[in-house]
């Protein structure tokens, strides 16, 4: 009965340390993840990465992605296309070409090179969200564009992670023939698409009319979690099937019942595990000696998204300091490169060596992300 209590301290822990990191004014996922490194084997060493963590991650990281793909508001990134895509387009490959350089600089192979451009290709921009609300600014075209690029940005990055995934992950079925294996994740988008135009719909109308208690939160479930793991059987990541899953719930009705519903079993149970599974395979015996990796890795993950996003945002009109408010909204990476990395360590696309280097920097960018944003909207006022 360990485990009882383990889970306990978890939810403690995390509920405590969420309140302290958002009263200094960062993401309360940055104070999930220390609790995660405290109680871990890098520290005090009084949880251990075991099996109820780790399906407890595993179904927190696809709650997470449920409910991203949930948040998204597909009727924004129709007003603001063109410069979304913009954005959201320079804002990847810029940081992917950046960290691949870097990463054969640093002498890592081909695989573990292009995928540290893989999660730092990711956008999470809810802390933006929060400093564009503070200055009154997210109805503006800046905050509009940011909101819609971060919905292609998503996208985009799960897409990559899901085909890089396939295609390079160690834990992959055994000698794939790659025809079939590409023409059953063809048909999984197919199928994606279908989801969202017909079956999603139909499905929760009918659980609507059913006299069960939660009736249509649980068909949303039953969608997250069927699709999740078709995409796994097709080869691509859990996490995108659980985000269009999301997107397909949303185009209903039924959105808002779920939403409700569906975000309190995660956040308040799943969703604190699996930050704190991140900050449990963390050590620390190689820092010091990484310290200038850490160092350099922060700026080229601090600039490549400020100059990606801002780029593509001065190429569709935008003056210079308007493009600089775009790129700074751009910056952090939060828990979408977390959940990346997680995927990347579990499946060896990532050294383990360097796996909490890694973390550290996106917890570097994450922090650092407002201060750049609220220094590029006071230059604008």
């Amino acid at each position: 009965m360990n485990y009882i209590g383990e889970i306990a301290l978890i939810l403690f822990a995390t509920t405590i340390a969420g309140a302290l990191s958002q009263r200094v004014g960062i993401p309360s996922v940055i104070g999930q993840l220390l609790v995660g490194v405290l109680l871990g084997p890098a520290l005090l060493n009084w949880i251990k990465p075991g099996e109820l963590v780790t399906v407890g991650a595993e179904i927190g990281v696809i709650i997470l992605m449920f409910m991203a793909g949930l948040e998204s508001d597909l009727k924004l990134l129709k007003k603001y296309f063109k410069p979304a895509i913009s954005v959201a387009t320079f804002g990847v490959i810029l940081p992917m070409a950046s960290f691949y350089i870097y990463g054969i600089v640093m002498h890592q192979s081909f695989e573990q090179a292009v995928f540290w451009g893989v999660v730092f290709a990711a956008t999470s921009v809810s802390i933006s969200v929060e400093v564009l609300r503070e200055f009154g600014r997210l109805n503006s075209k800046e905050g509009a564009t940011i909101l819609g690029a971060a919905v292609v940005d998503d996208i985009m990055a799960v897409l990559i992670l899901s085909i890089f995934v396939s295609m390079f992950s160690s834990g992959s079925r055994s000698e794939p023939n790659l025809a079939l294996s590409l023409a059953e994740q063809v048909a999984y988008f197919v199928m994606v698409y279908v989801l969202i135009r017909w079956i999603a719909p139909v499905l929760i109308r009918l659980f609507e009319h059913l006299p069960v208690p939660q009736a249509v939160p649980i068909m949303s479930l039953i969608i997250c979690l069927g699709m999740a793991y078709l995409a796994d059987f097709t080869g691509l990541s859990a996490v995108i099937g659980a985000f269009f899953a999301g997107i397909a719930v949303a185009q209903t009705s039924a959105r808002e019942e779920v939403e409700t519903n569906i975000s309190p079993i995660g956040y308040a149970f799943f969703v604190p595990i699996f930050f704190v599974s991140v900050g449990l395979e963390m050590r620390f015996d190689h820092f010091w000696s990484n310290f200038w990796l850490i160092i350099g890795m922060t700026v080229v993950a601090i600039l490549s998204k400020l100059l990606g996003g801002g780029l593509g945002a001065k190429l569709l009109g935008f003056s210079w300091r308007s493009a600089y408010i775009v790129g700074a909204g751009m910056v952090s990476r939060g828990e979408m490169a977390l959940i990346i990395a997680q995927i990347g360590y579990q499946t060896k696309l990532l050294a383990p060596q360097l796996y909490s280097e890694l973390i550290v920097v996106i917890v570097l960018s994450t922090v650092l992300a407002p201060l750049l944003l609220k220094n590029a909207i006071k230059q604008l006022e």
